[in-house]
């Protein structure tokens, strides 16, 4: 059985309707669930964060793609920084992310079985979360008497195009093109309860540089979760979560791709603080439907430390 580079999956003939980019790149893997990203937190904090996780699963194409029986796993190592400020009297936090990745799968394609391998940095991540409402800026010592009720903030993330990018592969990790996300977000607190939710969209940059110098752009992706947390006890807990999103369609050299994604995901994460200092979260997520784009199940660890 012959062993291609994954920019061979797809042949040049068939290019202008049916590459599988936004399937395979990270961004469309990038669709997390992320319980308790609107309710208050002390300010003055640092925080360092590393983790791995990983993602196993196939794809489902475009219709016209003679793909099938597609193999995909992906791992990576990941970092992050994140600080919390007060701003307008609220809590504020600025928080930001990047991650070494490695990408190996099989597939059949065209009738001939492929398989291939790579890895690379991906593009980082910066956020901004502005809990303007019902999340009022306290210390550490301060938050000990504080009694959350009613959160609502908004956010912004920008994903930067530094990532390793290579305009000759049909597959890259960075995706060279910017990103913007902006957020809105609820959560409520009644006794051992949190209630949250969020809407995203994210806003893709035109990619100028796309392989075999194809013109990409891509359409807004928007997206709906809700999470339902417990508090097992101080330090812990446990958190129900569940996604929807919708858009994603691209377009090389003006023409339509087919590859409009509607689909969602279904998730679990415990949080575990050991000290003052130090935290674990476990996650794990599967795709609950898939239409189009990533049918990929997903766990990872995640490690905290305050500063």
């Amino acid at each position: 059985m012959p062993t291609l580079p994954f920019q061979h999956l797809i042949k040049p003939l068939i290019l202008p309707f049916c590459l599988m980019s936004s399937l395979l790149s990270l961004q469309g893997l990038a669709q997390d669930l992320e319980p308790r990203s609107y309710s208050n937190i002390p300010i003055d904090m640092h925080f360092l964060a590393a983790g791995y996780g990983r993602s196993q699963g196939g794809l489902s194409p475009a219709p016209e793609v003679p793909l099938k029986d597609s193999d995909v796993e992906i791992n990576a190592g990941i970092l992050g920084y994140a600080t919390t400020f007060d701003l307008g009297g609220s809590s504020s936090k600025f928080d930001m992310a990047a991650s070494r990745v490695c990408i190996s799968g099989s597939a059949i394609f065209q009738g001939e079985y492929v398989e291939g391998e790579r890895c690379g940095f991906s593009d980082p991540t910066f956020r901004l979360t502005w809990n303007f409402y019902g999340a009022p800026s306290l210390t550490r010592q301060e938050f000990a008497q504080y009694q959350e009720g009613f959160v609502m903030g908004a956010s912004l993330q920008v994903t930067a195009p530094l990532g390793d990018y290579d305009a000759s592969k049909l597959v890259n990790i960075g995706a060279n093109q910017w990103v913007f996300r902006p957020g809105f977000g609820v959560s409520y607190k009644v006794g051992h309860w949190y209630y949250s939710a969020n809407t995203t969209v994210r806003l893709y940059q035109d990619n100028d540089e796309f392989y075999n110098g194809i013109y990409l752009e891509k359409a807004p992706q928007y997206s709906l979760q809700g999470h339902l947390i417990y508090s097992l006890a101080k330090g812990q807990w446990l958190s129900l979560s569940a996604n929807y999103f919708i858009g994603g369609q691209t377009r090389k050299d003006g023409v339509d791709a087919n590859d409009e994604q509607d689909n969602s995901r279904f998730g679990l994460t415990y949080s575990l603080a050991l000290n003052q200092q130090h935290s674990l979260k476990f996650y794990a997520n599967t795709g609950v439907i898939t239409r189009i784009g990533n049918d990929f199940d997903s766990f990872g660890l995640l490690w905290q430390y305050a500063l």
